[in-house]
């Protein structure tokens, strides 16, 4: 029987609903969606997706690391965006977090995110 795991880290923002930072099952790791909030102060950075982008990439990075994953290890991502005029902006960001490993992603526009933000990431990782 494969064991579940809920995974919690001080260094990214707690949950701010009914849901876990991430579920560890196995060699997989798959990420709830990060959204731009600081880890200590729960409260939204920045007022553009650049901003954002980079709080939610480094929120994840301290989720996997919590699990000794890194960024390399994400084999999926799924990007929501409020408006697809910021997918350029938001490349330019994520771009310098994938810029060799390059995992597999969808993004869609959404009409609104949790809190207002202009961008929310979630990432499923694979360890053996």
């Amino acid at each position: 029987m494969t064991f579940l795991k809920s995974v919690c880290t001080s260094k990214a923002p707690i949950p701010i609903g009914p849901y876990s930072q991430a579920i560890r099952i196995g060699p997989w790791l798959v990420c709830s969606g990060q959204i731009p909030l600081h880890p200590e102060t729960a409260q939204v950075v920045g007022e553009d997706v650049s901003v954002q982008t980079q709080q939610v990439l480094d929120n994840i990075k301290s989720v996997l690391s919590s699990e000794g994953m890194t960024l390399k290890h994400v084999v999926k991502s799924l990007v929501f965006l409020t408006d697809l005029k910021n997918f350029e902006p938001f490349n330019k960001v994520y771009k310098t977090y994938f810029s060799n490993h390059k995992p597999a992603r969808s993004c869609v526009e959404v009409s609104a995110l949790p809190k207002s933000v202009l961008v929310e990431v979630e990432v499923w990782a694979y360890r053996d």
